[in-house]
């Protein structure tokens, strides 16, 4: 792979001199700082490359249709359009059939969303701190924000944009929360989420994927000691952006931190395990903040974190006496082995979902699929005519029913299958009929993929809301283990609604809004 051209490819920034006062400029203006660092270590590695800027996900097809690079390292960090586009980026790499670096496109809509992630952490047993979602529109504020300190955030916003000291209310103002609430609901257009705000030491843990290994470089801290008392102690958007704020010049930080082994350790053991939870690739930083009893709480993951000098993620790198050229080839030497490694055990492709395949379903595929759903061992006869009249709906060009199917492959062997579609009589309400698996790739995250591509499609479509009904049976517990893992919450419960202690289960999930 190193051997050809690479591909820098980032997003146009919205204001690259950050004069005109656009929201966010600040942040998206510093991809500029990533490109040229890229660009330097390439050029000091002798690898070839070229610099390429995208608007817009359309804009990303067609630069990747006519390059002629088979690799690309990918520094777009948001694009013109719905907030989720820049994270299909490595979707469409690999539809077009181009490597690329960084975190997969499941993984990072998983964390865009930070609702849907603090589920999936939760889920996975990774300590996070309580939290709830206040859609638009609504002014009903979580009860624990009337009687513990809170933060307001931007349900889907990325490097704090929307968190400054006004989001924090260290002692209880359900009038301040509620106003908060509104303010993000109006400038962000989106939903906002109420957490509980963790007053404790905050460590940022930057981790590196080299040679199938994770490495965790040295623990960060952030130094908030020049903080007058009582100011909220938080790395806001002006800590991150704003040169000239007291922020920015007084939350240094401290790396390696000053902390017991014994800590140290912990805090390790939970970035790691929300790295996998997530299926992190490549690199990412995972902010981790001490709560009264010094115990770890992740605050938020960040793949594909900024990687331009003065960041945490390139001082982390310093202190592990990586130099960053040599980083830049550790991405080259990740993208080699993935792509010569495809058929490998799944612990060799842990999150990255590269060798699994999704696009819509063909008529080709009917006679894999009604194979696949029989040979999975769970469902009634019944069901799987059912599965197959579905099936045979999606595929009828013809067909009013509005099924949507979708096909995984593994070196184009059909592995998995998802049918949905919008609910008859109701806005914005998608249903999963369908989400099947072969057994053999249920630890290739088949099914993760599935469902973030069904997602996607919902959401593009104006889903707000995706509702799965499934049996209450023991062999569907891994089923809805894995719901849970995907931000899912069980809605209700139909006792004996299939047969006699057969209940059927029904789990939501809201979907994020486009600003």
């Amino acid at each position: 792979m190193t051997n050809g051209s690479v591909l820098v490819l980032y997003n146009e920034p919205l204001d690259a001199d950050s004069s005109s006062g656009v929201p966010g400029s600040e942040s998206d203006a510093g991809v500029l700082d990533e490109v040229a660092a890229i660009g330097e270590a390439l050029a000091g590695i002798g690898v070839p490359w070229r610099r390429a800027s995208v608007r817009t996900l359309r804009g990303v097809g067609w630069e990747l249709s006519a390059s002629s690079e088979t690799c690309v390292i990918n520094l777009v960090e948001s694009l013109q359009g719905d907030l989720r586009d820049a994270c299909l980026v490595p979707a469409v790499c690999s539809a077009l059939g181009k490597a690329w670096t960084g975190s997969g496109s499941a993984c990072q809509l998983l964390a865009l969303d930070k609702w849907q992630a603090k589920c999936a952490l939760k889920a996975a047993g990774v300590p996070v701190p309580a939290a709830k979602v206040v859609p638009q529109g609504s002014t009903l504020i979580p009860s624990f924000a009337s009687s513990a300190s809170v933060i307001v955030k931007p349900l889907c916003a990325d490097a704090s944009e929307g968190i400054d000291h006004t989001s924090v209310f260290r002692t209880p103002d359900p009038a301040g929360v509620r106003e908060r609430v509104r303010w993000v609901h109006r400038h962000f257009g989106q939903s906002a989420l109420v957490e509980h705000y963790v007053d404790g030491r905050e460590f940022n843990v930057s981790i590196l994927e080299s040679d199938r290994k994770l490495v965790v470089l040295p623990l960060a801290e952030i130094d908030f000691s020049a903080f007058a008392v009582g100011q909220p102690r938080i790395v806001g958007y002006r800590a991150k952006w704003i040169a000239d704020s007291f922020e920015y010049t007084h939350t240094p930080r401290i790396i390696p931190a000053d902390i017991d082994e014994q800590t140290a350790e912990r805090i390790r053991s939970a970035a790691l395990d929300a790295w996998r939870c997530l299926g992190c690739g490549d690199y990412a930083r995972v902010d981790i903040r001490l709560d009264a009893n010094g115990e770890p709480l992740v605050i938020e993951v960040n793949p594909n974190p900024d990687i331009s000098p003065g960041t945490g993620f390139a001082a982390a790198l310093q202190a592990e006496e990586v130099p960053f050229d040599e980083f830049v080839r550790i991405l080259l030497r990740n993208v080699e082995m993935r792509e010569l490694t495809l058929d490998d055990p799944p612990r060799a492709s842990r999150g990255k979902l590269r060798d699994i395949h999704v696009r819509r379903s063909t008529a080709n595929d009917r006679d894999a699929i009604r194979g696949l759903v029989a040979a999975v061992g769970v469902f009634r006869p019944c069901e799987i005519n059912v599965a197959r009249d579905v099936l045979d709906h999606a595929l009828d060009p013809g067909s009013r029913e509005g099924y949507q199917s979708l096909t995984a492959t593994l070196n184009e062997t059909v592995v998995g299958w998802a049918c949905f579609g919008a609910a008859p009589c109701a806005s914005g309400t998608f249903e999963l009929h369908w989400l099947v698996v072969s057994p053999a790739c249920r630890r290739r995250r088949a099914a993760t993929m599935l469902l973030t591509h069904a997602e996607a499609f919902a959401a593009m479509h104006g889903a707000r809301l995706v509702v799965v009904e499934t049996s209450s049976r023991a062999d569907y517990a891994a089923a809805h283990r894995f719901y849970e893992r995907s931000g899912y919450h069980r809605a209700g419960r139909v006792a004996d609604f299939y047969e006699p202690k057969d209940d059927q289960l029904i789990y939501i999930k809201q979907l994020p809004m486009p600003q």
